[in-house]
Protein backbone atom coordinates (compact mmCIF):
# COMPACT_ATOMS: atom_id res chain seq x y z
CA UNK A 1 0.00 0.00 0.00
CA UNK A 2 1.12 3.23 -0.89
CA UNK A 3 0.75 5.60 2.09
CA UNK A 4 2.10 9.45 1.37
CA UNK A 5 2.15 12.10 3.80
CA UNK A 6 2.27 15.48 3.20
CA UNK A 7 0.72 18.80 1.92
CA UNK A 8 0.76 19.64 -1.96
CA UNK A 9 2.01 22.01 -3.56
CA UNK A 10 -1.55 23.79 -4.18
CA UNK A 11 -2.47 22.93 -0.77
CA UNK A 12 0.32 25.30 0.32
CA UNK A 13 -0.45 28.23 -2.03
CA UNK A 14 -3.55 28.12 -0.63
CA UNK A 15 -2.41 29.27 2.96
CA UNK A 16 0.23 31.36 1.70
CA UNK A 17 -2.55 33.33 -0.25
CA UNK A 18 -4.99 33.48 2.28
CA UNK A 19 -2.12 34.57 5.01
CA UNK A 20 -0.81 37.30 2.36
CA UNK A 21 -4.50 38.54 2.21
CA UNK A 22 -5.54 38.66 5.91
CA UNK A 23 -2.01 40.66 5.66
CA UNK A 24 -2.87 43.24 3.35
CA UNK A 25 -6.35 44.16 5.15
CA UNK A 26 -4.48 44.56 8.71
CA UNK A 27 -1.19 46.47 7.58
CA UNK A 28 -3.06 49.66 6.80
CA UNK A 29 -6.10 48.93 9.60
CA UNK A 30 -3.07 49.18 12.23
CA UNK A 31 -1.76 52.48 10.49
CA UNK A 32 -4.91 53.86 10.96
CA UNK A 33 -4.74 53.07 14.62
CA UNK A 34 -1.64 54.03 15.38
CA UNK A 35 -2.47 57.15 13.96
CA UNK A 36 -5.45 57.69 16.53
CA UNK A 37 -3.23 56.74 19.59
CA UNK A 38 -0.97 59.97 18.38
CA UNK A 39 -4.42 62.11 18.45
CA UNK A 40 -5.75 60.97 22.05
CA UNK A 41 -1.70 61.17 23.25
CA UNK A 42 -2.25 64.82 23.06
CA UNK A 43 -6.38 65.31 23.61
CA UNK A 44 -5.43 63.22 26.79
CA UNK A 45 -2.29 65.60 27.78
CA UNK A 46 -3.80 68.60 27.03
CA UNK A 47 -7.00 67.86 29.43
CA UNK A 48 -5.06 66.52 32.25
CA UNK A 49 -3.10 69.86 32.12
CA UNK A 50 -6.61 71.76 32.05
CA UNK A 51 -7.40 70.16 34.89
CA UNK A 52 -4.01 70.81 37.02
CA UNK A 53 -4.62 74.30 35.92
CA UNK A 54 -8.24 73.94 37.16
CA UNK A 55 -7.00 72.52 40.80
CA UNK A 56 -4.52 75.19 41.19
CA UNK A 57 -7.44 77.78 40.56
CA UNK A 58 -9.03 75.88 42.92
CA UNK A 59 -6.34 76.43 45.70
CA UNK A 60 -5.03 80.52 44.97
CA UNK A 61 -7.91 81.53 42.89
CA UNK A 62 -5.48 82.37 40.07
CA UNK A 63 -3.90 80.79 37.10
CA UNK A 64 -0.29 80.24 37.33
CA UNK A 65 1.83 78.17 34.97
CA UNK A 66 1.62 74.13 33.92
CA UNK A 67 4.76 73.80 36.42
CA UNK A 68 3.55 75.76 39.52
CA UNK A 69 -0.09 73.46 39.11
CA UNK A 70 2.55 70.51 38.76
CA UNK A 71 1.68 68.99 35.48
CA UNK A 72 4.07 66.95 33.42
CA UNK A 73 3.24 65.96 30.13
CA UNK A 74 2.96 62.21 29.95
CA UNK A 75 4.50 61.69 26.49
CA UNK A 76 7.87 63.09 25.79
CA UNK A 77 6.28 63.60 22.19
CA UNK A 78 3.83 66.10 23.22
CA UNK A 79 4.51 69.67 24.18
CA UNK A 80 1.94 71.30 26.32
CA UNK A 81 1.40 75.26 26.65
CA UNK A 82 -0.77 77.36 28.47
CA UNK A 83 -2.27 79.38 25.54
CA UNK A 84 -4.36 81.80 27.59
CA UNK A 85 -6.29 82.34 30.90
CA UNK A 86 -9.23 84.06 30.08
CA UNK A 87 -10.79 81.73 29.07
CA UNK A 88 -8.47 79.21 29.96
CA UNK A 89 -6.72 77.91 26.90
CA UNK A 90 -4.10 74.80 26.60
CA UNK A 91 -2.52 73.42 23.75
CA UNK A 92 -0.82 70.25 22.93
CA UNK A 93 1.31 69.90 20.15
CA UNK A 94 2.31 66.28 18.67
CA UNK A 95 5.60 66.61 17.90
CA UNK A 96 5.65 63.31 15.67
CA UNK A 97 3.60 64.73 13.30
CA UNK A 98 1.59 61.48 13.14
CA UNK A 99 -2.02 62.40 13.80
CA UNK A 100 -4.22 62.85 10.98
CA UNK A 101 -6.13 65.00 12.76
CA UNK A 102 -3.38 68.01 12.71
CA UNK A 103 -0.57 68.51 14.72
CA UNK A 104 -1.98 71.28 17.25
CA UNK A 105 -4.80 70.35 19.58
CA UNK A 106 -6.41 73.27 21.30
CA UNK A 107 -8.74 73.03 24.66
CA UNK A 108 -10.65 75.91 25.42
CA UNK A 109 -12.43 76.13 28.78
CA UNK A 110 -16.33 76.26 28.11
CA UNK A 111 -15.47 75.85 24.42
CA UNK A 112 -14.78 72.90 21.91
CA UNK A 113 -11.58 71.28 21.89
CA UNK A 114 -10.18 71.46 17.62
CA UNK A 115 -7.43 70.65 16.20
CA UNK A 116 -5.66 72.51 13.61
Amino acid sequence: MNNKQGFTLIELLVVIAIIGLLTAIAIPQFGKYRGQAYCSRAESDAANAALAMESYYALYLAYGTLAAANFTSSSPQVSVAVAGISPLSITATDLTGLCPKGTTYTYTQGGSPSWS
